[in-house]
């Protein structure tokens, strides 16, 4: 299916969500540190999940680390300082969907190395700041997965 990669992420409920996504359609969960919480956290417990869920989450140390687990793959960076919309690609099977962090987004030197043609946003009305995160990645990995008529799901 997909890999999900959380660059830095902060807000622990958010996260919570996004493991619950995972698990449910399939995908992997990479979480890039720092975190701003620890996977411990009784904030993602709230969210429902067990330990079978978080089995599923793999921890890098940085970002450098996280790229080697990626070597040869297609990643897509989501921005809003993009003009490609999420919906443009065709994505296959093994991409990997790249989401920053929830107060500051994805740096530049994650983004720039990708190419115009691998970032991507969600649209937006204007004069708003941002999706929220868990919101943004369902939204991105729901339309992945339409791609591929929802394969392994039921």
């Amino acid at each position: 299916m997909f890999d999900v990669v959380l660059y830095q992420p902060e807000i622990p409920p958010n996260t919570g969500n996004l493991i619950r996504l995972c698990a449910i359609t399939g995908c992997r969960l990479h979480l890039v540190k720092p975190l701003g919480f620890k996977l411990s956290d009784r904030a993602l417990r709230r969210a429902g999940l067990d330990y079978v869920m978080l089995a599923g989450v793999k921890e890098h140390r940085d970002w450098k680390s996280c790229l080697e687990d990626f070597a040869g793959r297609r990643l897509f960076a989501y921005t809003t300082r993009s003009t490609r919309l999420y919906t443009e690609p065709e994505y296959r099977a093994g991409d990997v969907l790249v989401f920053g962090p929830e107060t500051r987004g994805l740096p530049q030197d994650v983004l720039q190395p990708l190419g115009e043609d691998r970032r991507l946003r969600l649209p937006m009305r204007p004069g708003s700041r941002s999706a929220n995160l868990a919101n943004a990645v369902a939204v991105v990995v729901y339309e992945a997965w339409r791609q591929h008529g929802f394969a392994g799901g039921s």
